[in-house]
């Protein structure tokens, strides 16, 4: 019976593969109430409920850059549409940069790269220039210490995120272990002779094949699930980390080459930085993609938890059971919770507890005090109730038993005083194992059903890991654009600082190794040094 909805139901979770699952560190709501009925269902959600909605409310691109309306929804091409137009701007200026400035290059390259600038102020204008050099060039430093960090973080966060899901998997499969072992005790229970009936078996046999199904289902999807993000996580840290360096280095030494005047070199530099400015344009609109698909899932999660049984996008990927058929089945649960003490309690009163006569098939010179009855944990309406003073919990059953223990000759008889034999002691213990197992563990599986495990790790993931995924994600975009920005206009001055008058440029280091001279005209050997270097000048 208590297999029969597990496998009936049409969102069956070994039909439906579970993506995001309840861990022991939530568990603690239900470890005192694992035994309460289902609360009753609350009123139902008209029509879909669309999750995100104001957020996603952009142009969708596959339609003519009309609004989509959809919400969020992974399955859906026109929502993948809609978050790509976020990504945009950034594509939009790579392309423009790619164009306008391969163009203004062509046309410089075409016109001579000797150009001489004339002007009076020249000198003044070209320690100008190098200010400006120095300062955009600490911006692309800036941009590449800001993207370094924000990548790191991110990274960090991305794969907690991704052990917290992990993890809570693992749980839920050692659970569901964990109720396989404790049922397939069954097949072997007997109590003095007496044996579970056949329908109880066959139950815990088909439900022993719906556990391993699901357990082996949900352990090898989140292996492989876990692998692959690893992989794209290991991809995306790689190439940012590549991307800052490159961007430093090619800053540093362009820096260092304009200043020298090595016009054919810086050249390369230039054409250099071209590509990878449109490349770092192109990255800012991958990662405000990413962003902003983040923050729709973080938010769809959210509205989610709100409404876990109302029809939406999340429901295909996660079905929740509907409040009756949950009912149903922890219903018939207690149901074979209470034919199993129903047993145990049989064998107490009529063999454990009962003074039979010499000869007689229950006879095996049983005495002393009488042994307690089994605890029913719920009353004829399968409604949770309170153990008496003379009832013994399962929890503590075997404890509280064997001090009703006797010890045997070799013909299998007590000779010291106890209730029961060694062997009919062990056979009690497995039945309140299993008694135990469904009593504890089947509302945790339940869990599994109506999806309070998923709203317990939505809400987790919500609150503690979406804020600052985001918040690294935005850092890893304004890195990248100071340096989109900063090398952009490092290119130009480069070109411009690399062609300035070679001239002009000697005449102020002539000036500069006088003024040297004249300060340190008290040292002979010093003089003779700068009067060499003025005349190489």
């Amino acid at each position: 019976m208590l297999a029969q909805p597990l496998s009936s139901s049409p969102t069956d979770s070994t039909k439906h593969p579970i993506k995001f699952i309840l861990g022991e560190e939530n568990l603690g709501p239900w470890k005192n109430e694992v035994t309460e009925v289902v609360p009753a269902p609350r009123p139902e959600t008209k029509g879909t409920l669309v999750l995100a909605a104001n957020r996603t409310n952009r142009p969708d691109i596959l339609r003519r850059f009309r609004r989509y309306q959809g919400g969020w929804d992974f399955a859906n091409r026109h929502y993948w549409a809609s978050v790509g137009f976020t990504g945009v701007a950034g594509f939009t200026l790579a392309v423009l940069w790619f164009i306008s400035f391969g163009l203004a290059l062509v046309i410089h390259l075409w016109c001579g790269w000797g150009i001489t600038i004339k002007d009076k102020g020249s000198n003044r204008l070209q320690r100008i220039w190098l200010v400006l050099l120095l300062l955009f060039t600490c911006v692309v430093t800036s941009g590449c210490v800001v993207l370094s960090f924000g990548q790191e973080k991110f990274n960090g966060e991305a794969i907690d995120t991704l052990h917290y899901v992990v993890n809570q998997s693992n749980y839920t499969v050692h659970i569901l272990r964990n109720v396989t072992e404790y049922l397939s005790l069954a097949k072997s229970i007997t109590v003095a002779e007496m044996f579970l009936p056949s329908d109880i078996m066959d139950d815990i046999d088909n439900l022993n094949e719906d556990l391993n199904t699901a357990a082996d289902t949900l352990s090898n999807r989140t292996n492989e699930n876990s692998v692959k993000i690893r992989k794209v996580f290991y991809a995306v840290r790689l190439a940012l980390i590549i991307m800052a360096a490159m961007m430093l280095l090619l800053a540093l030494i362009g820096l260092i080459l304009s200043i020298l005047g090595y016009q054919h070199a810086i050249l390369v530099f230039v054409i250099s930085g071209w590509l990878l400015v449109a490349t770092t344009f192109i990255l800012c609109g991958g990662f405000s993609i990413l962003n902003n698909a983040i923050c729709d899932t973080c938010v769809a999660m959210g509205e989610w938890v709100e409404n876990p049984h109302a029809e939406s996008a999340l429901s295909n990927i996660l079905p929740c059971v509907d409040q009756r058929t949950t009912n149903k089945t922890l219903y018939q649960s207690k149901q074979v919770v209470t034919n199993i003490v129903s047993i145990v309690n049989r064998f107490i009163n009529d063999t454990a507890d009962a003074s039979p006569s010499l000869g007689s098939m229950n006879y095996y010179n049983q005495s002393g005090p009488p042994m307690p009855p089994l605890c029913y944990p719920f009353d004829s309406q399968f409604r949770k109730r309170q153990c008496t003073a003379q009832e013994v919990p399962s929890a503590i059953a075997s404890l509280v038993w064997k001090r009703y223990e006797c010890k045997t000759s070799e013909y299998g008889v007590c000779r010291t005083i106890g209730r029961v034999t060694p062997e009919i002691y062990s056979e009690l213990v497995a039945v309140v194992n299993e008694s135990y197992a469904l009593e504890h563990y089947t509302p945790i599986l339940l869990s599994l059903q109506n999806c309070n495990f998923v709203r317990d790790t939505f809400k987790e993931i919500t609150s503690r890991y979406c804020p600052p995924l985001n918040h690294y994600l935005q850092l890893i975009n304004v890195g990248l654009g100071l340096i989109s920005i900063g090398v952009l206009l490092c290119l130009v001055l480069w070109i411009l600082y690399a062609i300035r008058p070679q001239r002009e440029e000697a005449f102020v280091w002539h000036n500069i190794a006088i003024k040297l001279k004249n300060k340190l005209s008290k040292d002979p050997n010093r003089n003779l040094s700068l009067s060499t270097a003025e005349s190489e000048v």
